[in-house]
C-alpha cells in the first residue's frame, strides 16, 4: 500500500488497497479522509464544491472533531482572558496535519500535534495520531491521544462520518437505544419518533451499546459504526436536501468541558485511545 498525491491545488492523496478499495485524504484541511470508495463504490458523501470555497465548513468526508464536539455555552474561553474561544467542533479539523505509513506499509497515520495555532485555544502540548487501515468493505480508526503536558488534560474527541444514500425516506436504523437527545431543543426524546422526522431535518444524540446501523433499502447497502467506550455516543444526523446522513461516534455531548458530563480527562504525560470502526454489508 502506497500514498500518492493525486490533485496538487486541492491537496488530496489516495491511500490505496487496489483500485476499487482506496480513501482519499487532504492533510492540509484538517486531516479529513474525504473518499472512500469500498469495492468500487462511494461509501461517502462528499461536495467538492464546497470544499474547494475554504471560506466555508467542509460538508463531507470524515471531519475530525477535537478538543471539544458541538460547542461550549461560554461567551469566553474556558482557560481565561489569554486564549480565543473554541469554535464549533473545536480547531483540529481546520488546521495542517501530518501524514505517514506505518513501518509494514499497510495502514495511514494522521497526525495532529500542538503548535503556536492550538495554543491560542488550547494550553497543552498533545499529540493526536489516528491510524487508518483499510480493508474490503471495513475502515478501522484507532486514536491515540497523548497528552505531553505536566498537568492533566481535559478534552472530547468525535468523528462526523457523512454517508452517500439513495434518499432519506429509503433508510432504516437498527441498534439504537429506546431514547435520545433531540441536539435542536435538548429535549428527551424516543428515538423511533424522532426518526420518523429524518426528511426534515434531525440532530439526535444516543448512549449506544457501542454499535450502531442503518440500511438503504434502494441502494442494498448497510452501514455499521462500531464505537466502543468510551466512544460509545452516537449522533445521526440529516441536513436534506442533501443525499447523506451521518452517523458520528463522540466520546461527550456538547458543553462536556463545562458541565463535566462524560468529559474526558487524560493524566499528565498520558494517554487516550479510542476506537471506531465501520464495515459495509449488501443485502439483496
Amino acid at each position: 500500500m502506497e500514498i500518492n498525491l493525486i490533485n496538487k491545488n486541492s491537496s488530496i492523496y489516495t491511500f490505496q488497497l487496489d483500485e476499487k478499495n482506496y480513501i482519499k485524504f487532504c492533510p492540509e484541511r484538517g486531516g479529513i479522509i474525504t473518499n472512500w470508495v469500498s469495492d468500487g463504490k462511494e461509501i461517502l458523501y462528499f461536495d467538492e464544491k464546497r470544499f474547494l470555497d475554504k471560506t466555508k465548513s467542509i460538508r463531507g468526508g470524515i471531519p475530525i472533531l477535537f478538543p471539544i464536539c458541538g460547542s461550549l455555552n461560554i461567551t469566553n474561553s474556558l482557560f481565561g482572558k489569554n486564549y480565543m474561544q473554541f469554535m464549533q467542533h473545536g480547531f483540529a479539523r481546520d488546521l495542517q496535519w501530518q501524514y505517514c505509513l506505518n513501518d509494514k506499509k499497510n495502514s495511514l497515520f494522521l497526525i495532529l500535534q500542538d503548535n503556536e495555532n492550538t495554543k491560542k485555544y488550547y494550553p497543552y502540548e498533545f499529540e493526536l495520531r489516528i491510524e487508518v487501515s483499510l480493508k474490503i468493505n471495513f475502515l478501522k480508526l484507532e486514536i491515540n491521544i497523548q497528552n505531553k503536558t505536566n498537568i492533566d488534560m481535559p478534552m472530547n474527541f468525535g468523528l462526523h462520518p457523512y454517508f452517500n444514500i439513495s434518499d432519506l425516506k429509503n433508510l432504516d436504523f437498527m441498534d439504537y437505544p429506546v431514547n435520545c437527545q433531540n441536539q435542536k431543543n435538548n429535549f428527551l426524546r424516543n428515538t423511533s419518533d424522532e426518526l420518523e422526522n429524518i426528511n426534515n431535518g434531525i440532530d439526535l444524540l444516543m448512549y449506544t451499546s457501542g454499535r450502531i446501523s442503518f440500511r438503504d433499502n434502494f441502494l442494498k447497502r448497510q452501514v455499521t459504526l462500531i464505537n466502543p467506550p468510551p466512544f460509545d455516543l452516537s449522533i445521526i444526523w440529516s441536513d436534506p436536501p442533501r443525499k447523506m446522513v451521518c452517523l458520528e461516534p463522540w466520546t461527550s455531548p456538547r458543553n462536556s468541558l463545562i458541565d463535566g458530563l462524560r468529559k474526558i480527562v487524560i493524566s499528565k504525560n498520558s494517554s487516550q485511545i479510542l476506537n471506531a470502526s465501520i464495515q459495509i454489508n449488501t443485502f439483496k
